[in-house]
């Protein structure tokens, strides 16, 4: 990465896009601390994070959804989510509390299952939801965590049109009250959602702007959303 100043406004939709290679990931990998920086800083909330560890920045509230679903297979869907807050109340080892007290959580794990339409298969494997609702149930793990800034790695990734419809309400519903910032290559589901857009290239900010201003750029015409790549 060279020079790449990121202000990601609070509450807003901002969307990281570019061809493969240029530095999506890697930014991603340096704000929830997978990379260390070499050089510069990363403010959050007027903060310098810069030097504290993942776990610090994740209690700050900045949780990350991978590309590949990262849910337990053999675990329900209620299960998964349960274990998600069993993590954020800090009690994700206490395998061995009792089962009263871990069904204690399951109001709260029906509303986040209500809030992402996943009500209707409480007690079914992760592994056997078809591929989009398993991609869903990331998402409502990764809510139990509640999350203040969400970083979602292209969450549409490998989905049929309905799943990627269904997932863009979703990301609209909970991008209520939180900040987002989202890699995605689908570039309906970016001009539908994101407030900016900054367009990354060889890992330098090639533009940056609302999806049309950034469409219209000749240089990110050229480089991306003219050169065929998805």
């Amino acid at each position: 990465m060279r020079d790449v100043a990121l202000r990601i406004r609070r509450h807003a939709i901002h969307a990281l896009i570019g061809p493969n290679g240029a530095g999506k990931t890697t930014v991603f990998n340096l704000l929830t601390k997978f990379h260390a920086p070499t050089r510069g800083q990363i403010l959050y909330e007027g903060t310098d994070i810069t030097a504290e560890s993942s776990a610090a920045t994740a209690r700050r509230g900045l949780v990350r959804s991978f590309q590949i679903s990262a849910t337990f297979p053999h675990l329900t869907v209620r299960e998964n989510v349960r274990v998600a807050l069993q993590r954020r109340l800090g009690t994700q080892f206490h395998f061995w509390r009792s089962s009263r007290s871990l069904t204690a959580l399951d109001e709260e794990v029906m509303g986040l299952l209500a809030e992402v339409g996943l009500t209707d298969a409480v007690e079914t494997k992760a592994a056997d939801l078809p591929y989009g609702r398993k991609r869903t149930l990331e998402l409502a793990t990764t809510l139990a965590l509640d999350p203040a800034f969400l970083l979602l790695d292209e969450p549409t990734q490998g989905m049929a049109i309905d799943d990627v419809d269904r997932v863009k309400r979703l990301i609209r519903r909970i991008a209520r009250g939180r900040t987002v910032l989202m890699v995605e290559h689908n570039m309906a589901v970016v001009s539908d959602l994101c407030d900016t857009i900054t367009v990354l290239q060889r890992g330098e900010i090639l533009a940056e702007g609302s999806y049309a201003a950034v469409s219209q750029d000749p240089a990110v015409r050229a480089a991306y959303l003219g050169g065929g790549h998805g």
